[in-house]
């Protein structure tokens, strides 16, 4: 790979999203600026119209973080999952009725389980589907698990993930198991 890691990295995540845009949203989505954060807690969030072009004030875009923390973790199909979620935020915020700041509601859990992601304040199935704080599993044989396949197939993830976090989780995970 002649790329160097930054742009490897963001070419992963901007073909998924320009993919998903086109397979999932019919590409009424309008580019948007993602970054990777390590925001505590969280696998990712959305921020609208958080950013405005230096040289042309009048360009106004939306941000998508990504938290690098839990590439290790997580597949690259739950990775593009989060991508999605976020997504989906994007799309209520200009074709839908944003709710109240990180507010999960109807009119997003409805997007949502029409793009096969299934919203669940648990994280387990039968959670409710709306709230602050959201997750979501990915409906077998839906929509995004569908189209996810065909993309990695296409062009598999290059990702990198945080090792300070991955290595701190797995130590977590062996003193639970004692």
């Amino acid at each position: 790979n002649m790329q160097g890691p930054t742009t490897t990295t963001y070419t992963s995540l901007t073909t998924a999203y320009d993919y998903f845009n086109r397979e999932l949203f019919a590409g009424t989505l309008p580019p948007c600026l993602i970054t990777m954060q390590r925001h505590k807690g969280s696998y990712g969030y959305f921020s609208g119209a958080r950013f405005q072009n230096t040289a042309n004030q009048e360009e106004v875009i939306d941000e998508i973080a990504l938290n690098p923390a839990h590439f290790a973790t997580r597949t690259p199909e739950q990775v593009f999952s989060t991508l999605v979620h976020e997504m989906v935020h994007l799309w209520q915020h200009h074709f839908g009725t944003p709710p109240r700041k990180s507010y999960h509601d109807r009119q997003w859990a409805l997007n949502m389980r029409q793009i096969g992601l299934i919203p669940t304040a648990t994280g387990e199935h039968g959670g409710k589907e709306t709230g602050q704080k959201m997750a979501h599993l990915i409906e077998e044989g839906g929509h995004f698990q569908r189209a996810c396949a065909s993309l990695l197939t296409l062009h598999p993830a290059i990702l990198y993930s945080d090792r300070g976090i991955a290595e701190e989780e797995k130590r977590k995970k062996k003193l639970a198991s004692k």
